[in-house]
């Protein structure tokens, strides 16, 4: 199957269901997109991707949107969605927040910063997890899945209790952050830790979903990364908004290759539709932990398949995979919008994280690995200082308030007097 950024618009096979379908991007073969679960190709097992006849222009979202539902967020752009609605909280129309601090420190002419951490839950999985859920309702199944570094489980488990669908997550036993497993507790999920890393949990879901206990949510289901890539869509038309032009590079932390795959593709279809030209569209560049770097590794040197880390370690819990089922799709993305992936060490995703609190936005140390892998690559010269750059940062402080206390400043003890906190504060 053809990624290539200038690929044209692919026409409908006998199979598509209102110019929906899917395709293998290893074998071309084309499937159904509702007629029955399938997570995978049935001929190659490679990797799937929701294909659409005529995807939409920028003039095109948001028009004749529903009296219900919302007009804002990832289902403004139901023109590119497989559906009209989804199972709706609602999710994205996120803030594309300026750091000018840190925007004259790193150099470029422009820095914005794409907090999903504003979504309800608290990360950018809820965007996929809008968009699944319906489908898992449009198939007939009961029962959601996933396995997860945490923020997955906490979308999967609000957005299945808001469609009122049984679901099951599984965690790596005394690796994920406190904030995430509450989250999917008090939503009502059945959690099952795992003695093992985040890739032998989502080995073992996908053996139960192949058995049909559940339906798996993981970004391996192609239906998660449509919502995602409404992450694309929103940088793309507010960075226009405000400089009359679009974004050079967007930088963005990896772990299992989701986001960089489905703002990829989503950039692809606008250039199908002519709302994009080519040489418009963002630079795509990944971020991971020197920890957990499979794709740093794959992209360094010059591999088109990625060698599974078995062990991984970052304080970025969210990004600890060694795995990333989705560099597939992700490694051309890079490669084809002339990107580059770079790995930094916990320390410099720390700083990074308190250099954007001291600027109000406040996430979790794996979002702050944009900011960080920025930050070197400008050192090396990768990037240039007239360069307009988004950083996309995927999760909410509060998802890892640990993280966040080990990253601030101690609290002072005071005497429970006025002239004693003068003093105090004098010293």
């Amino acid at each position: 199957m053809d990624l290539a950024i200038d690929a044209p618009a692919p026409s409908a096979p006998d199979c598509a269901d209102d110019g929906t379908w899917l395709a293998c991007i290893e074998c071309d073969e084309t499937f159904a997109p509702f007629a029955t679960v399938r997570y995978t190709c049935d001929e190659c097992d490679g990797l799937l991707e929701v294909r659409y006849d005529d995807p939409p222009t920028f003039d095109e979202f948001g028009a004749g949107a529903p009296t219900e539902g919302p007009d804002r967020g990832v289902w403004r752009y139901r023109e590119g969605l497989p559906f009209d609605l989804g199972v709706t909280l609602p999710e994205g129309d996120t803030p594309l927040h300026r750091v000018p601090r840190i925007e004259d420190e790193v150099g470029v002419d422009a820095l914005r910063i794409k907090h999903e951490g504003m979504n309800p839950t608290g990360s950018f999985k809820d965007r996929g997890m809008t968009v699944g859920v319906r489908v898992a309702k449009e198939l007939g199944v009961g029962a959601l899945a996933c396995a997860s570094t945490g923020n997955t489980s906490a979308a999967l488990a609000a957005y299945g209790g808001r469609g009122d669908m049984e679901t099951l997550v599984l965690l790596p036993q005394g690796k994920v952050a406190a904030g995430k497993i509450a989250q999917a507790s008090l939503h009502g999920a059945r959690i099952l830790e795992v003695d093992g890393n985040f890739d032998a949990c989502l080995d073992i879901v996908q053996e139960l979903a192949a058995r049909g206990e559940a339906y798996l949510l993981n970004s391996l289901n192609p239906f998660r990364l449509e919502g995602q890539k409404t992450i694309g869509f929103e940088i793309l038309e507010a960075f226009r908004d405000d400089y009359g032009t679009f974004p050079d590079r967007i930088v963005l932390p990896v772990g299992n290759a989701g986001n960089t795959s489905a703002l990829y593709k989503g950039f692809r279809e606008l250039v199908q539709s002519g709302a994009l030209a080519v040489d418009e569209v963002p630079t795509l560049t990944g971020v991971q932990a020197a920890g957990a770097a499979p794709m740093v590794e794959a992209i360094e040197e010059g591999n088109d398949e990625i060698r599974r880390w078995e062990e991984v370690e970052t304080r970025a819990t969210a990004i600890r995979i060694g795995n990333p089922v989705n560099a597939p799709k992700a490694i051309p993305g890079i490669r084809n919008t002339g990107g580059t992936a770079v790995a930094v060490e916990d320390d410099e995703i720390t700083e990074a994280q308190r250099q954007l609190a001291e600027e109000g936005v406040g996430v979790e140390p794996a979002s702050a690995a944009s900011l960080a892998g920025l930050k070197k690559l400008r050192r090396e010269g990768v990037v240039d200082d007239d360069e307009q750059v988004v950083c996309l940062t995927t999760g909410h402080l509060l998802k890892d308030p640990d993280a966040a206390y080990e990253a601030g400043g101690d609290p002072e003890p005071v005497p429970n007097d006025v002239d004693a906190v003068v003093e105090h504060l004098h010293e």
